[in-house]
C-alpha cells in the first residue's frame, strides 16, 4: 500500500541547512496499522506531509497503492489526496462556520458527491463515531474529544485507502484520548484502511501492528510501549 524509498527533506535556517529526513525508506502493507515515534523535531510531521503530498521531497519516492505521489504536480497531488487519503490532525482543523455534518460532508462534495448521497454518507460516518445526534451542532459547542471524533468521521467518510494521523490524541485528556483511539483503530480496521499514526504516546503505539522510531532522519524498528530516549 505505502512504499517509501530514499526520501530526503532539508530546510534552510539562515546560513544553516537542517536535514530532517535523510534517505528514509519504509514499506507499509495494506490494512496495516503503523505507529511512528520519535523526539519532537525529529521530522514525524514532515514525513506525513511528504507522504500525503502536502509538501515535496528533495529526493526519493513515495508510492501509494502503486501510484507515485512524488511524481505528481501540485494540482494532481491535491486531487489524489482528496480521493485516496484521510488525515486526522492534533488540533482537529474543523471549519467553525460549518456545522458538524457540513464539516464531514465537505470532503464528499470536494470529491463530487452531493445532495442526498452526501447527506446519507456523512450521517453514517457520524453514527460510526457516536455523534449522529450532534450533526446540526456548531463545532465549537463540542468537547475536544467530540471534535476529534468528528475529524475521524471526516477523514474516513470518503473511504480512503490510506489514513494518516498526526498526534491524534495529543490535545486530549486521558478519557477522551482512549475514546478517540478506540474509534480510530476500530473504524480504520473495519474499513481495511492502512493507518499510519505519528505519536508520543507509548500506549497508543502499543495498539499498532508495528512501531518504527524516527531518529537521525531514518526509520528504525521500535518496540511497542517503549518511548524513544
Amino acid at each position: 500500500m505505502l512504499d517509501i524509498r530514499q526520501l530526503s527533506r532539508s530546510f534552510r535556517e539562515g546560513e544553516r541547512v537542517h536535514r530532517v529526513l535523510d534517505g528514509l525508506s519504509a514499506h507499509v502493507a495494506a490494512g496495516e496499522t503503523l505507529a511512528i515515534m520519535g523526539r519532537s523535531g525529529s521530522g514525524k510531521s514532515t514525513l506525513l506531509n511528504l507522504i500525503s503530498g502536502i509538501d515535496r521531497a528533495d529526493a526519493g519516492t513515495v508510492h501509494i497503492d502503486g501510484r507515485e505521489v512524488t511524481a505528481l504536480g501540485e494540482p494532481e497531488r491535491t486531487l489524489f489526496r482528496r480521493a485516496h487519503i484521510g488525515f486526522v490532525y492534533q488540533f482537529f482543523n474543523l471549519i467553525p462556520t460549518l456545522d458538524v455534518a457540513e464539516n464531514v460532508r465537505l470532503v464528499l462534495e470536494l470529491n463530487g458527491v452531493r445532495g442526498a448521497a452526501a447527506r446519507t454518507r456523512s450521517l453514517a460516518a457520524l453514527t460510526s463515531v457516536g455523534l449522529a445526534a450532534r450533526a446540526a451542532s456548531a463545532v465549537d459547542a463540542l468537547s475536544g474529544g467530540e471534535q476529534q471524533r468528528v475529524a475521524i468521521a471526516r477523514a474516513l467518510v470518503h473511504e480512503p485507502a490510506l489514513l494518516l494521523a498526526d498526534e491524534p490524541t495529543g490535545n486530549l485528556d486521558e478519557e477522551s484520548a482512549r475514546e478517540v483511539l478506540a474509534a480510530l483503530l476500530a473504524l480504520s480496521r473495519a474499513r481495511g484502511a492502512t493507518l499510519v499514526i505519528v505519536t508520543h504516546d507509548a500506549g497508543l503505539a502499543g495498539r499498532a501492528d508495528r512501531v518504527l522510531e524516527l531518529r537521525e532522519g531514518r526509520l528504525h524498528e521500535g518496540r511497542k510501549g517503549v518511548l524513544p530516549q
